[in-house]
C-alpha cells in the first residue's frame, strides 16, 4: 500500500509538471491512467486484506463499513474540491493538490507506523503458483463462487451501466450539469448512508442479506430504467446507492472471517477482479448499444431484468449460500 501510494504520488508529480508546461498529450494521459489502474489493482486487495490483521473478528463488519464509508465520502467531496480548484486557479492546481494528498497518504500508511500482524505465510513460491493456489481455494468454496457471481452481477448490470447511463439520461431529459451533479451526489449519498447503517448494526445472515440486497437493488434499478422525470431519477438513484453496500460489505466481511490469513490477499484479489473487472466491459457494451441507436432506457431495462434472473436463480439454487452466511455470523 505504501509503495503503491508513493508511486502514484510520483506519477502525479510528472502529470502536474506536464500540465504546467503544456506538454500533456492524450497518449501520455492514457499511459498514466493505465498505470494508475494497475497500481489500484494492487492497493485495493491489499487494503481490504489488511483489515482482518488490525481489528478483531467481531469488528470486521463495522471496520468494512467505516472503510467503505470513508471511500464514499471522498467520492462525494473530492470532485467538488477539484472543481473548485480548477474553477479558481486552473487544472494545474488541482493536480498539485492531488499530488500532495496522495504523498501524504503514503506516509500515513508507512509500515513502521502501522501495528500490522506478522505474515503467516512463510512458504516461498512463484507468483503463478500463488495465483493457482488462491484460485483453487476459491473453486473449492461454493460460498466464494456464489459471492463472486453476485458481485459480478452488481457491478456489470447495475454499477457499470449506471456510470454511462447517468450523463446520457441527464442529456436526454434536458438536464444541466447541475442535474448531473445531483445524480452523482444522490448515488454517493445513498451508498454512504448504507455503509453507516452497516457500521451500527451487525448482520448475522451475511449471505442472505447480500443476495436480497442484490434483488432489491435490481428491482429499484428496473423501476429507474422506466422513469423519464429527472427529479424521480435523482430520487431512485439514491435508493440504488443505498442497497449497494448491503451486497458487497456482507460478502467482504464473510470472506475475511473465513479465509486463511495466508491466502487473504489472493482471495481478495479475485474478489476485486469480480467487482472491478466487469465495469469496463459494461461500459463498452452500453456505449456500443447506444452508438447503434438503442434507447438507454431499453438497455437499462434489459440489464436489470437479466441481473434479476441471475439473482433469482441463485436464490432458488444456492440455498447453502444463505445458510453459510448465517453460520459465519454465529
Amino acid at each position: 500500500m505504501f509503495v503503491t501510494n508513493l508511486t502514484q504520488g510520483l506519477l502525479l508529480v510528472v502529470l502536474s509538471m506536464l500540465v504546467m508546461n503544456e506538454q500533456m498529450t492524450l497518449a501520455i494521459l492514457l499511459a498514466i491512467s493505465a498505470m494508475f489502474g494497475l497500481l489500484d489493482a494492487f492497493f485495493g486487495p491489499a487494503s481490504t486484506s489488511m483489515i482482518p490483521k488490525i481489528v478483531a473478528k467481531r469488528q470486521l463488519q463495522e471496520a468494512n463499513a467505516v472503510f467503505q464509508g470513508a471511500d464514499q465520502v471522498s467520492f462525494i467531496i473530492g470532485p467538488v474540491l477539484a472543481g473548485l480548484a480548477m474553477e479558481t486557479n486552473g487544472v494545474s492546481l488541482s493536480y498539485i493538490i492531488a499530488t500532495c494528498l496522495v504523498i501524504m497518504s503514503a506516509f500515513v500508511i508507512f509500515p513502521p507506523f502501522l501495528k500490522e500482524a506478522p505474515v503467516e505465510n512463510n512458504k516461498h513460491q512463484s507468483p503463478i503458483k500463488d495465483f493457482k493456489e488462491g484460485l483453487s481455494y476459491v473453486r473449492k468454496s461454493s460460498f466464494l463462487i456464489m459471492s463472486i457471481l453476485i458481485l459480478i452481477t452488481l457491478n456489470f448490470f447495475i454499477f457499470g451501466s449506471l456510470q454511462i447511463a447517468i450523463p446520457l439520461l441527464v442529456d436526454i431529459h434536458g438536464g444541466t450539469p447541475l442535474h448531473l451533479s445531483y445524480m452523482e451526489v444522490s448515488l454517493g449519498t445513498g451508498m454512504l448512508i448504507g455503509t453507516f447503517i452497516l457500521s451500527k448494526y451487525t448482520i448475522k445472515s451475511k449471505g442472505k442479506v447480500a443476495l436480497f440486497g442484490l434483488i432489491y437493488c435490481l428491482i429499484v434499478f428496473i423501476i429507474f430504467s422506466r422513469l423519464t422525470h429527472l427529479s424521480l431519477l435523482i430520487t431512485l438513484v439514491f435508493f440504488i446507492g443505498l442497497c449497494m453496500p448491503f451486497v458487497f460489505i456482507p460478502i467482504f466481511t464473510a470472506v475475511q472471517e473465513t479465509t486463511e490469513n495466508r491466502l487473504m490477499g489472493r482471495v481478495m484479489s479475485i474478489i476485486f477482479l469480480a467487482m472491478n473487472g466487469f465495469d469496463p466491459i459494461s461500459y463498452a457494451i452500453v456505449s456500443g448499444l447506444v452508438s447503434f441507436d438503442v434507447s438507454i432506457h431499453t438497455i437499462l431495462l434489459s440489464f436489470g431484468l437479466t441481473g434479476l434472473l441471475i439473482a433469482l436463480f441463485i436464490l432458488y439454487k444456492a440455498k447453502s449460500f444463505q445458510k453459510a452466511g448465517s453460520q459465519m455470523g454465529e
